[in-house]
């Protein structure tokens, strides 16, 4: 074998495998993970498949968002599929829908935007809608309010296909160094003509509605239209690698900084049972440390009686590694992460043998939102 031949083949080897450490900035991006339940209706908002968000402007038809099982696409499992259940063929023109993943800016900082030496980005993923034609994927930078939009063709009604669009460098505008929103993905869906009248951003731009999305089909203009996508890869340079398959375990870890839930099985209280002390003859507090830091002071979300609770600021290591649980309704004024006045399973702390937080409802969780 000539020397060119090897080094060819170094080159093709180095393409092919999996190398190096970390490469795919997307996490959760062979759906593996529904730590919210495995199907929604269609309210705009982070639905099923974590990190994923199902980002709705106006009113766009109706749909069933799922956390769906994959048996036809070889090394995957999952996938996040939207099932058309209502029509909407004529859209406003100000209606927009599409499926958006949120990065912070410290986690894009290799990408060197807005300086000489900027980086390509490039996003491969597979797609399998019933809908055929021009598929429209925008990058835009929230820091500096710039977009660059690419287009990709769904060739065969509903059937995996792999697409991969290198987006340019752009030397214009650096992403913020913060745990903040920088940088979001939007992958069109159903998108009216304020958004679609212009031409397609294919360059680093200042936004401009009428370019983000021209030539998008529509997936919501029959109800037998079915969107389905999975391993979402988005990586530094301009060669697109085999997906970068993580375990269940590291994937649910990494959503679990912008999301965590603790849910009681089905038809019985939700409790958890804490270390703390007695504040007062009443009064009881305890702390739940944290598995994974949250990306910032979480919304606390409950269900049933237990939702008698205040959330309060906190510094930022606090809010990201622990919680106090209390009953004291003055608590939370001496700056702790986060507060909560709970009504129990009995009504009150008082006379405990021990202390929980939980209530008589059925199907109870305690859920923490740090999304972007």
């Amino acid at each position: 074998m000539t020397k060119a031949a090897e080094l060819a083949k170094m080159g093709e080897v180095l393409t092919n495998s999996q190398i190096g450490g970390r490469r795919n900035i997307i996490i959760n991006g062979a759906m593996q993970v529904a730590q919210r339940g495995t199907s929604a209706s269609s309210a705009s908002g982070y639905l099923t498949c974590d990190r994923f968000q199902y980002n709705l402007v106006g009113t766009v038809g109706a749909s069933t968002v799922t956390q769906n099982t994959v048996t036809d696409l070889p090394g995957f499992t999952k996938s996040l599929k939207v099932d058309v259940t209502t029509a909407d063929a004529s859209l406003a023109v100000g209606d927009r829908l599409t499926l958006r993943y949120a990065i912070e800016g410290q986690d894009v900082q290799q990408v060197a935007k807005g300086t000489s030496s900027a980086e390509q980005l490039t996003l491969s993923f597979y797609i399998k809608a019933t809908k055929t034609g021009t598929q429209i994927v925008e990058l835009f930078d929230h820091d500096n309010t710039r977009h660059c939009a690419k287009s990709v063709t769904i060739n065969s009604s509903n059937t995996w296909e792999k697409k991969t669009i290198t987006y340019p460098a752009d030397t214009t505008g650096a992403f913020d160094n913060d745990n903040a929103i920088s940088l979001s993905i939007f992958f069109g869906l159903a998108v009216g003509t304020n958004f679609t009248s212009g031409t397609l951003a294919t360059a680093w731009a200042s936004n401009t509605l009428a370019n983000r999305f021209a030539g998008q089909v529509n997936h919501f203009d029959s109800t037998d239209n079915n969107f389905e996508i999975t391993g979402v890869q988005l990586e530094v340079g301009e060669q697109a690698t085999p997906f970068e398959h993580r375990s269940f375990g590291e994937e649910l870890a990494l959503c679990q900084r912008y999301y965590s839930r603790e849910e009681a099985a089905t038809g019985a209280a939700y409790k958890r049972y804490l270390i703390g002390s007695w504040s007062s003859t009443t009064g009881f507090e305890g702390l739940i440390p944290l598995s994974t830091p949250l990306r910032t002071t979480p919304t606390l979300e409950t269900t049933g009686t237990a939702a008698n609770y205040a959330v309060y600021s906190a510094d930022s290591v606090d809010a990201c590694t622990s919680l106090v649980i209390t009953n004291d309704a003055d608590a939370g004024t001496d700056n702790r992460a986060v507060a909560i006045n709970v009504t129990t399973s009995s009504g009150g702390v008082a006379g405990e043998a021990g202390t929980l937080l939980g209530n008589n409802d059925t199907d109870n969780f305690l859920a923490l939102d740090a999304e972007l």
